[in-house]
């Protein structure tokens, strides 16, 4: 549990509980209700991570919290065990040596030695927490840990995902020769409505208990909701069945005797099994995000010691976890920094792709801060850990994505808001129908009959079916066009988006880096310049140095062979060339740059060649742009949408990407961190835009998760994947028009499903009353009904957009 202040004299509590039972959005929209009406308390409870985020003022305390969860028929705990005293901590020394910057100069700390952040942080605002930058969170109890490290509940959710699944298959296996002996009449089969009532039984009351034990959960609380609609619908069709057939009354619809609908029963059950079992399965790979950001981290660290014996430093491998601030530490070429610190001894280049988004290593020497998780790429360092544990970086990220998540007010569904007055409606009705006619007519199996065929007439078949073959049919089709939508929230965000924001590296450009310019001074050809730069850097592992090598070969030039190479930390590399001196690097290598090369090129990050102490040449690498990213920003223009560019990057690259796929420069917002990203889309989202965020790093998955709507691109990281709604399997940016296009074409069809089905109860359930139909009409009604809904599910399965 952490406490934060909001106000003078104000003390504001936290605590994260971890809620079991909830099936529907109008179970956490219950829960928040009932913690809301006590003193001083805001609570927003997340169905997907089944979770609480909890905050109050005055006298409430945590087992207040817990018993009212518990009395509105909800299990609750507490995440980890945050009632445990905190345990004492070594103390943390902010970081006071400066960041350098993009352009190579040093950026000056916070007092705090935290990064920058944007977005202030507002009392009563139930984010607050999650708005601050990862060092300047409050410490809290080491057992307030992320999810990943919660076995128990991640084990809880693998059991239900297991138990949905078995649930749903077992269901499908019994459910089709009910079907298929439905759809026969007359065949010649013994005891056909008995074989229907066998292979029925263990789906509707084994298969279907989820949703029977959550109507009675509701129902004991005064409550309904889906399940409410869909138990009842379909415990109807089975009891009158069971009925029919004891009685000996069966007769089918070409018979005289009464007709049953066991068919009914299982199809409903089996699909709403389905749709449960695809909801589980991604409800917890969004959980796979959090652990995958974990794993990101180094597991071990070189740490230098000193020898009690001897008084020599050793080295001594030790696991992360027991990193204490001020250690020292080596990382070696290709290896991860264990924790965020300052660099002491050595220099390098390091690659912070994955935390920071920028697509060049940054290049760090003694007095640069490193972040954990970043890979060094080059020379040897000694780092001094200024930051460990749940105070670094990557932790911060973590906690980010975690709390965005919780932080998403649950979408509740229409069908469950309808529900809790629907049903409620339907039984009074249905009670008043049979009294009514047994009063006036004096027969009650005739006022029976017609009470059940109210029951039945307004049973939720249609309605239970009209989010999930929609959402079956829609993810399929695409899934293969390389879209994964993950669940039909994710739909009606998508309707709602009228901004989205773009991730530079890896989403609007590829992430690699080439040559994309040779500019030379003199007579020199170019050939010539790229010719003496690759041999020089055929000796770096620099990813620039990669580049221009990459080039040359691709210009099949003739790469003579290097001598006494030798590596410039810092600054680039020099080496003997066919008996020059070569050296490549930053313009300070020489003595005398030419005018004509002298200023770096906006394209991109820019290295000089030359020998004698003069520079020759000029050559730009940069990242390049997807050939496809221009049409794709034209089509979301098309959709309505406000496109913006994000990036890590500095602002000339970022608006040279930005002119090339046709954003307006003043949608262009660079050299931000992973914490400023989330503030940024949290900042939009402020300002009254409901925001899409399209990104595929590691430092991008704490947006994905803000952003009303995230997107990843398969081809970034599994954290992105896991925190983002929509993932993208085909790494080009016109998936993400398709993407759009899609939701919402899934999104009207379900609309046009619940039109259907809520307009079919609307107009029978009068006539039912009136005894117009009888209950084999109706069931024939509700099937018809179903199959009308299925069959208009089923257009997405041709779903293109135009083009």
């Amino acid at each position: 549990m952490t406490q934060t202040t909001d106000r003078p004299g104000s003390e504001v509590h936290e605590v994260d509980l971890a809620i079991t039972g909830m099936t529907c959005a109008s179970c956490s929209a219950r829960i928040e209700k009932k913690l809301g009406k006590l003193e001083g308390v805001d609570a927003v409870v997340n169905l997907a991570t089944e979770k609480a985020t909890v905050r109050w003022t005055g006298p409430v305390t945590v087992e207040d919290l817990l018993g009212t969860v518990r009395r509105t028929g909800y299990g609750a705990e507490l995440v980890g065990d945050d009632a445990a005293p905190a345990p004492t901590t070594t103390a943390r020394t902010p970081a006071t040596s400066p960041r350098p910057g993009r352009d190579g100069r040093p950026t000056p700390p916070r007092a705090d030695g935290a990064p920058p952040t944007t977005r202030p942080v507002a009392s009563g605002d139930h984010r607050a927490a999650t708005d601050a930058p990862p060092a300047a969170v409050p410490p809290a109890p080491a057992t307030d840990r992320p999810a990943a490290d919660r076995p128990n509940r991640a084990s809880a959710a693998l059991e239900r995902v297991a138990d949905l699944r078995s649930r749903a298959l077992s269901a499908a296996v019994l459910t089709l020769p009910v079907v298929v002996l439905a759809m026969v009449p007359g065949a010649d089969i013994p005891n056909e409505t008995w074989v229907q009532l066998v292979l029925a039984t263990p789906v509707v009351l084994w298969a279907g208990y989820p949703f029977h034990r959550s109507a009675v959960l509701n129902a004991r609380h005064g409550a309904s909701t889906m399940d409410t609609l869909v138990s009842l619908g379909v415990l109807a069709a089975y009891l009158w069945s069971t009925v029919v057939v004891v009685s000996g009354r069966a007769g089918g619809m070409d018979g005289d005797g009464s007709h049953v609908w066991f068919e009914s029963a299982t199809v409903v059950t089996t699909f709403l099994l389905l749709g449960r079992w695809m909801e589980a399965r991604a409800t917890d790979r969004t959980r796979d995000a959090l652990r995958g950001l974990l794993e990101l981290g180094a597991k071990e660290a070189r740490v230098l010691r000193t020898d009690p014996r001897s008084g020599a430093t050793v080295e001594e491998r030790v696991p992360v976890d027991e990193l204490v601030v001020g250690d020292r530490f080596i990382v070696r070429p290709g290896e991860k920094v264990a924790t965020d610190g300052v660099v002491r001894d050595g220099s390098s280049a390091i690659d912070a792709a994955l935390v920071t988004g920028e697509s060049t290593p940054v290049e760090v020497s003694p007095g640069h801060d490193v972040t954990g998780g970043t890979v060094n790429t080059t020379g040897r360092l000694v780092v001094e850990a200024t930051r460990v544990g749940r105070d670094t970086t990557l932790a911060g990220i973590t906690r980010l994505v975690e709390r965005a998540q919780t932080s998403k007010a649950p979408v509740q569904r229409l069908a469950d808001r309808v529900s809790a007055v629907f049903v409620p409606v339907v039984l009074v009705l249905a009670l008043l129908t049979f009294a009514a006619w047994w009063a006036i007519g004096g027969d009650p199996v005739r006022a029976l009959e017609v009470a059940i065929t109210v029951l039945v007439i307004a049973c939720p078949c249609a309605l239970g079916l009209a989010t999930p073959t929609a959402l079956l049919v829609g993810t399929g089709r695409g899934a293969r066009l390389g879209i994964l939508i993950k669940g039909a929230d994710v739909l009606e965000d998508t309707r709602r988006i009228d901004t989205i924001v773009l991730d530079k590296t890896g989403t609007v450009t590829t992430g690699e880096m080439s040559l994309v310019q040779v500019a030379t001074a003199g007579r020199l050809l170019k050939d010539q310049a790229l010719r003496a730069a690759a041999a020089v850097e055929d000796g770096s592992e620099h990813p620039v140095a990669r580049a221009v090598v990459a080039a040359a070969r691709r210009r099949a030039l003739d790469v003579p062979p290097v001598t006494d190479f030798v590596a410039l930390p810092g600054a680039g590399a020099r080496g003997d060339v066919n008996g020059t001196v070569v050296s490549v690097g930053r313009a300070d290598l020489f003595d005398d740059v030419p005018a004509a090369i002298a200023k770096p090129s906006a394209e991109g990050t820019t290295v000089w060649v030359g020998w004698g102490g003069r520079a020759r040449a000029a050559l730009t690498v940069s990242d390049t742009v997807r050939r496809s990213s221009a049409r794709a920003v034209r089509d979301l223009g098309d959709a309505g949408l406000t496109t913006y560019l994000l990036t890590g990057d500095h602002d000339r690259a970022a608006l040279t990407v930005a002119r090339d796929v046709g954003i307006s420069a003043g949608h262009v917002v660079a050299d931000v961190r992973p914490e400023d990203k989330h503030a940024m889309i949290a900042d939009l989202q402020a300002r009254g835009r409901v925001v899409a965020m399209v990104g595929d790093g590691v430092n991008d998955a704490a947006a994905l998760a803000q952003a009303d709507l995230g997107i990843a691109m398969g081809s970034g990281t599994d954290v992105a994947a896991g925190a983002a709604d929509i993932v993208l399997l085909r790494s080009e940016l016109p998936a993400v028009a398709d993407a759009v296009a899609l939701s919402r074409a899934t999104l009207r069809t379900i609309r046009q499903n619940l039109v259907w089905a809520f307009g079919y109860n609307v107009a029978a359930i009068p006539l039912a009353v009136a005894g117009v139909l009888s209950p084999m009409v109706a069931g024939a009604a509700m099937a018809a009904s179903s199959v009308l809904v299925v069959t208009n599910s089923l257009r997405l399965r041709r779903w293109s957009r135009a083009r």
